[in-house]
């Protein structure tokens, strides 16, 4: 059988894990390249610990470690699938062939609510810092996080929050008033009842406030105009950016920019194309989730080029660490098995030893084993 020829759209957390699990599951079955515009990968989970001091971006040069994860690199945008041709266009005009193709370029991060500073989740906070630094001196007595509608991440949400008490903590500005502004029913809800309630008795042990099912609209000065209600009134707000999948000609996608995929991750009505991470409809924008979905596509194309294996379907399981200001917890939800008694949070990792923010079968180790470069 010869080489099958597959082509990754994207440079990051889904990128490198399908590029692992198709170098382990198919070995010299298939030729990877991944395409990306940028020469690095960020790995993006520890910008919430950065204006704090807590953590630091962590940067890798993709065309070492893509080759490491047995893959080829080329630095190009691509802007067009020729999905009859079975081929990618790059902005050069570069014609690629694939067998097999990848789709994980990620989203677009849109300013969210006007007025308000936004975390970007990069690792150049600013604006963050900025807000810190008002905390510290006691220009600011309240202040409010929020995120615009539930396809965000919203761990970042409570991280900051938490985080922020912590830096408050034995400090002139000790009772500075912190509170969390979510659309969600209830904080952290994608994990389930169990380790949602438990959040909410952690948010209240540390004295921060929660309003939830309210959307932020604007932020004037000294007030946080929000639906339903008028206005929150508050010194300040930080808010989690909107996402919006990024579109590339060729492939289909929703009214906002969101691949459809199927349960082995096979994008609808597209022969050999696959999609993972942010840019699918799936709803929860998480790294762990996106190398779930780069596994599932990996079998299912080790199944097309001769493995034997029995591809599994996507069943999501979600993991997550939580910053505090003091330990760790860690969160898991089985989002495929229903809510309820089916999620935790622990002080220990229920998934075995902690090797990072993002838990991925194959990242994780891999990462854990790689020198990121100086920032």
């Amino acid at each position: 059988m010869k080489e099958s020829r597959v082509v990754i759209v994207g440079g990051g957390v889904a990128s490198l894990e399908a590029a692992l699990a198709l170098r382990d599951l198919c070995g010299d079955r298939v030729s990877v390249e991944i395409f990306s515009p940028r020469k690095d990968f960020i790995y993006r989970p520890y910008a919430v610990g950065e204006p704090y001091g807590a953590a630091r971006v962590a940067y890798y040069e993709l065309e070492e470690i893509a080759a490491r994860c047995g893959a080829d690199f080329r630095l190009a945008s691509v802007s067009y699938v020729d999905s009859e041709r079975r081929e990618v266009v790059d902005h050069d005009r570069g014609r690629h062939g694939y067998d097999h193709l990848i789709l994980a370029p990620g989203v677009n991060h849109l300013w969210p609510v006007p007025g308000a500073i936004t975390f970007w989740g990069i690792a150049d906070e600013l604006g963050v810092r900025d807000v810190l630094g008002a905390v510290r001196s006691g220009e600011l007595r309240s202040l409010a996080f929020t995120m615009p509608g539930t396809e965000s991440w919203a761990l970042p949400l409570y991280e900051l929050a938490l985080l922020t008490r912590r830096e408050v903590r034995g400090t002139p500005n000790e009772g500075l008033e912190l509170t969390v502004v979510t659309p969600e029913d209830s904080p952290l809800e994608v994990f389930g009842r169990t380790a949602s309630e438990r959040v909410g008795e952690l948010l209240a042990e540390h004295g921060v406030g929660l309003l939830p099912a309210t959307r932020p609209v604007r932020f004037e000065p000294g007030r946080l105009v929000t639906v339903p209600g008028d206005a929150f009134a508050v010194d300040a707000a930080v808010s989690l950016p909107k996402l919006e999948g990024r579109r590339i000609r060729g492939v289909p996608h929703d009214s906002f920019g969101f691949i459809r995929i199927d349960e082995h991750c096979r994008v609808l009505r597209r022969e050999g194309m696959f999609a993972a991470g942010d840019v699918t409809s799936f709803p929860v924008k998480q790294g762990g989730i996106a190398t779930q979905q780069a596994d599932v596509i990996a079998e299912a194309i080790a199944a097309e080029v001769g493995v034997e294996i029995d591809p599994r379907p996507f069943d999501p399981v979600l993991r997550a660490e939580l910053w505090t200001g003091d330990a760790p917890l860690y969160l898991e939800g089985w989002l495929g098995g229903g809510h309820g008694e089916t999620s935790s949070l622990s002080a220990e990792p229920p998934w075995g030893e902690r090797k990072g923010k993002i838990v991925g079968r194959y990242l994780s180790e891999f990462l854990a084993t790689t020198e990121p470069r100086a920032a």
